[in-house]
């Protein structure tokens, strides 16, 4: 597993100061920390290894300028927010994933972050099926997949005026 280092950080935040200041600085994009068990049900926390994990994020954006974080409604996105949250002193703003239709459907969620955070550094909390479409519909062209078992992905999400966002996987 690569490990997020000062370095690493340095260069994601040369990379945010480089461009517009017009423009959404970045969103950070995580899924939920490792959960207590493998259901699926809304009411699933943490395990000790996702607390533990959830602390590491916080450590890792706590200076980073995040100013609004996102979560779906379950207690494992809300466990894995709370620790940046309660650093940073804000709310957890929750988000729905769903469609009218039952199914995800991101492009709301990311059409408020452009509307409400256009010149801020947020960050979102979902699960391994809704953060390939929210980095879809933030304007990302890769596809991805994220395996059952996956839980350190940070995406970072940097829009670009003259074109797609640049786009960041890093593990954390």
């Amino acid at each position: 597993m690569t490990r997020v280092t000062p370095r690493i950080l340095a260069a994601v935040g040369a990379l945010l100061l480089t461009h517009s200041a017009a423009a959404q600085r970045a969103v950070f994009v995580v899924r939920h920390a490792e959960k207590q068990s493998e259901a699926n049900e809304p009411g699933v926390p943490l395990s000790e290894a996702g607390r533990a994990r959830a602390g590491r994020l916080a450590a890792l954006l706590k200076n980073a300028g995040v100013a609004a974080i996102y979560s779906t409604d379950t207690v494992r996105t809300l466990e894995t927010a709370e620790p940046l949250a309660r650093a940073l002193k804000i709310a957890v703003r929750k988000y729905s994933h769903l469609g009218p239709d039952g199914k995800p459907d991101l492009r709301p969620l990311a059409d408020r972050l452009k509307a409400e955070h256009a010149r801020d550094i947020v960050l979102v909390v979902g699960h391994s099926n809704t953060v390939p479409p929210l980095l879809k519909a933030l304007g990302c062209a890769e596809d991805m997949t994220i395996a059952a078992g996956q839980y350190d992905d940070l995406f970072t999400v940097v829009p670009r005026g003259d074109g797609p966002p640049v786009l960041l996987r890093l593990t954390y």
